[in-house]
């Protein structure tokens, strides 16, 4: 099959496609940022103001948690749940090799140790058979991460974590709004942390993170850490951090915020017309979602063969397509000193040479998407074209 009628193999044109487009979503926020922006100016209120507890009651409700404690960035988030659930030098935490270095960053920073494990071939979300083999008598907690925009396999986790008596903390940064089976992240484990970088789902405009929980005592000790290690001024119970939420930022959040249900539901209808677009073009492997997943997709990650040399194309046809992630954290330079090497996970090394993020965010037309198959399709069948000659 040379390629799907519905795609034609045609020159996709000039017109850039890019991976986001921010600034479509600030159009649409614009003048609510810009009124609340001028309150806290008018306020002074600059540091830990009304809009920052406003802000975080509001995603405590929407994300069906008792407490939000916001923060300066999601990695500050990941590094105070882990510290908070009481894990630091001795202890090992599970990661999956397939997810951004921040969440083994995290671990490392609270001086604890990451301790990888493979992912699933088909989603590319932690392996819970993976994660029983590692554990040790060190293992203290387990990271699955919600990747792409998919809760990870929290039922089949959970059940290790209950045998062996580990913490979960979930890295929820790019799942807002994601369920499974109905309930949200968060749900699953201790706590849940979350970024809100610009190109999240729910992205500030600049840095920004926070932790759920419905645990009273680690909320207290996580705006305790975030705040010096105090929760009364000039009284320092313990050595803390200074990472708390710019309260412009907190106004940021909240605009989008109230439109988050309806850009998610863009997202959902933008995947679901890349599927259409792209089932039937050979060599394209799509996304699965697991059973019991509602998905937001955060990223629209595609398995093609060439990988480098299809990106290489797209950006030439004017599609800002990406890879998340090109090198599994396990080999990371950073982590050299861990011990791993090649082959040790060779579904996430795998998944590092195939995977393909395409464009993918609110406000996409149908236009653009048909431009971004097409461009795909050209360029998947010019590399399946060039290695037969070979």
């Amino acid at each position: 099959m040379s390629g799907p009628a519905t795609v034609p193999l045609v020159d996709p044109g000039p017109a850039t496609v890019p991976l986001v487009d921010l600034a479509w979503q600030h159009a649409q926020v614009a003048e609510e940022v810009a009124a609340g922006w001028a309150r806290v100016l008018d306020t002074t209120s600059f540091v830990q103001g009304p809009a920052v507890a406003a802000f975080e009651e509001a995603f405590a409700e929407w994300s069906g948690r008792r407490f939000c404690v916001s923060m300066a960035n999601g990695t500050d988030a990941l590094e105070l749940a882990v510290r908070a659930a009481g894990i630091g030098p001795g202890d090992e935490v599970l990661v999956p090799a397939n997810s951004f270095v921040a969440s083994a960053v995290a671990v490392s920073r609270a001086g604890a140790t990451p301790c990888f494990v493979d992912v699933d071939a088909d989603t590319a979300l932690i392996d819970p058979v993976a994660v029983a083999a590692a554990v040790t008598e060190r293992t203290k907690a387990v990271m699955p991460v919600h990747l792409y925009g998919q809760v990870a396999p929290m039922a089949a986790v959970a059940a290790v974590a209950d045998e062996h008596g580990l913490a979960v903390i979930e890295d929820g940064a790019q799942s807002h709004g994601a369920t499974q089976r109905g309930q949200a992240p968060g749900a699953f484990g201790q706590a849940v942390a979350t970024s809100f970088y610009p190109g999240k789902n729910l992205g500030a405009y600049g840095d920004g993170g926070a932790v759920l929980t419905d645990d009273e005592d680690l909320a207290a000790r996580l705006r305790a850490l975030r705040n010096y290690g105090s929760e009364d001024k000039y009284s320092h119970d313990a050595l803390g951090f200074n990472s708390r939420l710019d309260t412009l930022q907190a106004v940021v959040l909240s605009a989008k915020l109230a439109r988050l249900d309806d850009w998610n539901d863009q997202r959902r209808d933008a995947a679901r017309r890349y599927e259409k677009l792209l089932s039937p073009v050979d060599g394209v492997v799509l996304p699965v979602t697991a059973g019991g997943n509602e998905h937001v997709w955060h990223l629209f990650v595609v398995q093609v063969e060439h990988r480098d040399a299809v990106l290489a194309a797209l950006r030439d046809a004017g599609v800002g397509a990406g890879v998340h992630y090109p090198l599994p954290i396990h080999l990371q330079p950073a982590y050299a000193g861990l011990g791993y090497g090649p082959g040790d996970f060779p579904v996430a090394e795998r998944l590092a040479a195939r995977i393909l993020s395409l464009p993918l965010y609110p406000g996409i037309s149908e236009a653009q998407q048909e431009r971004v198959a097409a461009a795909l399709a050209q360029a998947v069948s010019t590399q399946a074209v060039s290695t037969t000659a070979e």
